[in-house]
């Protein structure tokens, strides 16, 4: 995957650059900065319940649903595959063999069987994850563009101060792009760029692992940093005799947030892996989706409101069963496992929602190079923390995985659960491209993630 200056080309580079006069700092920094101050104002007076954090694990390509967590050991081989369910700490429930560590931690999560949408292409699937909304104008293979709906961290950005010396937002460990096309859904979209989330395009599992953007171009240091912060000052007393007022001080409280970016020694400890005993490591698994959870965890430690951490591999059109077997299911299952219990043993999970979820699921019957390929009416999610009930299957497919036969759960509806959690109300509003308002987010809440009520 290439970088998100790379991904989105020179015309959205300027407007990155928008955010604020980061070449006078000396350093790199991506759009997460400007307009939050016009965009904090929308939140005032807003009366929501306390928020909560999010981590979000996208499992982008695909896992198979009915490999893992939708199993139908009675459907004929070649629907049901070659895998053996085994029982879970949920009485009368059973998941691959392959998860031997997250079967028997299942009273720690809520599994969802019956999510559903129309669509088997990878990028409007993608973006409707993300977002908890369709593209708009969507079409196969449409790259991400400003027309977009926002991602949730950007939606976030826009209605509430980010915490002090951070982003509102962060998404690691790369950015999705597939040669030039960018997968929508993990940009602000039509709320402009000063939006956008923070990207990390990095291994954490590498040795020389380090955050770029966060660290001060050479020769320049924290005290450095101030004194070209108060001649950016003075640059900006002397031009508001030319410039908007309203508009100067927008920049001007940017470029602070910038400083108060760059020296948080929260934001820059949470990427320090060389920190982090190595007990703490192994038990997360010593590769790049371990140790990105792990980051992820320590982002939201540190006090980031939402980040997405990106699995990827889970496109198996060709030998499914080998490749979930031998390459993908295991550290899955190790690295999500340690997530749950490292979350709950530091007090994390009851104020962090965790989803882990894909854009879609696997098509029910295996195909002629012993794959699966796109199956967008039936899929699956897995909950925990932040009150969802644990211990709990909401939902049923058919007999063999092809369609729910419960009540039918969107997108949208996942969507509708992740801002209940970051405390923004399901009738919110905000504004398009062409000023028009437009309703946030047109799901429903997944009532019984939290009631362990009716499904």
């Amino acid at each position: 995957m290439k970088s998100l200056d790379q991904a989105l080309g020179q015309c959205t580079r300027r407007g990155l650059l928008q955010a604020g006069y980061s070449g006078l700092f000396g350093v790199g920094l991506t759009s997460i900065l400007a307009g939050r101050e016009k965009a904090a104002a929308a939140a005032e007076g807003n009366s929501h319940q306390k928020p909560k954090s999010v981590l979000l694990v996208f499992l982008s390509g695909a896992m198979s649903h009915i490999d893992t967590f939708d199993m139908k050991p009675e459907a004929p081989l070649e629907i049901r595959g070659e895998f053996k369910p085994i029982a879970t700490s949920i009485p009368g429930y059973s998941i691959c063999e392959h998860l031997p560590q997250l079967a028997s931690r299942a009273h720690k999560y809520a599994v969802v069987r019956s999510f559903s949408h129309d669509d088997n292409n990878h990028t409007q699937s993608a973006h409707h994850i993300t977002t908890g909304e369709k593209q708009p104008g969507g079409f196969f293979d449409k790259s991400a563009s400003r027309e977009d709906w926002p991602h949730y961290a950007a939606a976030l950005s826009y209605l509430q101060r980010a915490p002090e010396g951070l982003p509102c937002g962060v998404t690691l460990p790369n950015f999705l792009q597939a040669g030039p096309l960018v997968w929508p859904g993990q940009l602000a979209g039509f709320l402009g760029a000063s939006h956008d989330p923070w990207f990390v395009n990095g291994d954490p599992n590498q040795p020389d692992f380090r955050v770029t953007e966060l660290t001060l171009a050479q020769g320049i240091d924290a005290a450095h940093l101030g004194r070209r912060l108060s001649l950016l000052d003075e640059v900006n007393r002397q031009q508001r005799t030319f410039d908007d007022i309203g508009q100067s001080r927008l920049l001007q409280k940017s470029q602070h947030m910038a400083y108060d970016l760059l020296s948080s020694s929260r934001l820059t400890q949470a990427f320090d892996m060389k920190k982090i005993p190595d007990s703490v490591r192994d038990q997360y698994g010593r590769n790049i989706g371990g140790q990105s959870l792990l980051v992820g965890r320590r982002l939201i430690e540190a006090g980031v409101p939402i980040v997405q951490v990106n699995l990827n591999g889970w496109d198996t059109h060709d030998n499914n069963c080998e490749g979930l077997k031998n390459h993908l299911l295991p550290p899955f299952d190790q690295g999500i496992s340690a997530l749950l219990d490292d979350m709950e043993s530091r007090g994390l999970l009851q104020e962090t929602l965790v989803v882990v979820v894909s854009e879609f699921g696997r098509t029910p019957k295996i195909n002629g190079t012993k794959g699966r390929d796109h199956w967008g009416p039936c899929f699956f999610g897995l909950f925990a923390g932040a009150g969802v009930q644990g211990g709990q299957v909401i939902g049923r497919s058919d007999a063999t995985a092809s369609y729910p036969t419960s009540r039918r759960y969107t997108p949208n509806d996942i969507g509708a659960t992740i801002y209940q959690a970051l405390g923004v109300p399901l009738e919110t509003e905000v504004h398009d491209r062409l000023g028009r308002r437009v309703r946030l987010n047109t799901g429903e809440v997944i009532e019984p993630l939290f009631t362990a009520g009716s499904v």
